[in-house]
């Protein structure tokens, strides 16, 4: 049993894994674990240039960064467990914990962030009662986001980034992953 699951391997699931990853030594965290399903093949960094991100030299391309921050997580947080080659399926509430299939394996987690692009192609089944058409694009890009109320879709069940209704900016996703990662540590910490 995990007590979070981060779902994608993009700006916000990376920064939300590397936030609990620097929590994980305090003495309010020790009996907790983490993972990462970091599936990058739809992220948007993939193709992208960044040429204006604070603290990123410019002329970076993104799909060096989504490889730099896998290494940089695993360099700093070992114990962040990186599940590879794995695509989420479906997320089932079991109301004590998650029940994640992927097209490999089965996991249960007490806490999922759900941190995967905001295209309309989201396939995971579980949490098509959520999806709604993104807030803060236009109705013809057919971007999607999951219902929320800062980042709490329900009890337990987090989205992150784009999907979480912010606008397609690296900083925005990133921050929205720490975010997510710093609610989860208040949680941890008993406030």
């Amino acid at each position: 049993m995990l007590d979070t699951l981060i779902i994608g391997g993009g700006a916000a699931g990376l920064s939300c894994a590397l936030v609990l990853g620097s929590g994980l030594k305090k003495s309010f965290a020790k009996a907790k674990n983490v993972a990462i399903i970091t599936h990058q093949k739809t992220s948007h960094l993939q193709n992208a240039l960044f040429n204006n991100v604070l603290g990123i030299k410019p002329g970076t391309l993104g799909k060096d960064l989504l490889e730099s921050g896998k290494e940089q997580l695993n360099l700093l947080y070992p114990e962040v467990l990186q599940i590879e080659k794995e695509k989420v399926i479906s997320i089932t509430n079991l109301e004590s914990h998650f029940e994640i299939i992927t097209n490999k394996n089965r996991y249960k987690a007490l806490r999922v962030v759900v941190a995967v692009g905001y295209t309309n192609l989201i396939n995971i089944k579980g949490l098509e009662s959520y999806i709604e058409p993104h807030p803060q694009a236009i109705i013809e890009k057919e971007r999607v986001w999951l219902k929320n109320n800062n980042h709490l879709i329900t009890k337990n069940l987090y989205v992150a980034g784009t999907l979480a209704g912010g606008r397609s900016q690296f900083a925005i996703a990133a921050g929205s992953g720490a975010q997510v990662a710093t609610d989860i540590l208040t949680l941890w910490n008993n406030g």
